[in-house]
């Protein structure tokens, strides 16, 4: 379980092939790995991985082909950057919202202009998830957690202040940009039982 509250900008150093699938080697940046062990989780851009090899400044996570057909992290190259966020632990300020680290789908970023000191950004999201996100709702991209401004069929904004451009990767995104998206789990929840509830 995490909250969406990015405390670190990593970077891949090296991506292994491994019979499918995939091992990154990810340098953490900022992030203390110091109480880190073997198999504890850490979200990479919004995907919850287990950490593996963990030292004092970099860590290693497998990643499924599952993980692969649903999540940016098949297009990651040695050098980009990532979101980082060691999950959360009981005590722990819940800053953003409930987030799970299991991404739904993939989308895309439209276009970002300035709104006074911040930024909104307009992302498209995969129809079969558009329809979970509200206004003023939360929504997860690349791992951090943001509060919905406006939805339009399966288009929708946020505002991203100058403290988030600064500490994550949104300040290297671009228009086109693939994003990993989690809805809200909330959502998730009340469209099941609703379901449940159906003759």
């Amino acid at each position: 379980m995490f909250t969406g509250i990015i405390q670190a900008i990593g970077h891949i150093t090296r991506i292994e092939p491994r019979d499918g699938d995939l091992r990154l080697h990810i340098a953490s940046g900022d992030l203390d790995l110091s109480s880190v062990r073997e198999g504890d989780s850490i979200a990479v851009s919004g995907v919850c991985l287990t950490a593996l090899q963990p030292g004092a400044a970099a860590f290693a996570a497998d990643v499924s082909r599952a993980t692969l057909a649903c999540t940016t992290l098949g297009a990651l190259r040695a050098g980009d950057a990532v979101n980082l966020e060691p999950a959360l632990r009981l005590g722990d300020a819940l800053g953003g919202h409930l987030v799970l680290g299991h991404v739904d789908g993939v989308g895309e970023v439209l276009e970002a202009r300035s709104e006074a000191r911040s930024q909104r950004w307009r992302f498209r999201a995969p129809a079969a998830l558009a329809r979970y996100i509200a206004p003023k709702g939360s929504v997860c991209i690349d791992g951090v957690s943001l509060t919905v401004n406006a939805v339009d069929d399966d288009t929708f904004d946020v505002n991203l202040i100058p403290h988030t451009l600064a500490r994550t990767t949104f300040g290297r995104r671009v228009p086109g940009a693939a994003v990993n998206l989690e809805i809200d789990l909330l959502a998730r929840y009340l469209e099941r039982m609703l379901g449940a509830r159906s003759p």
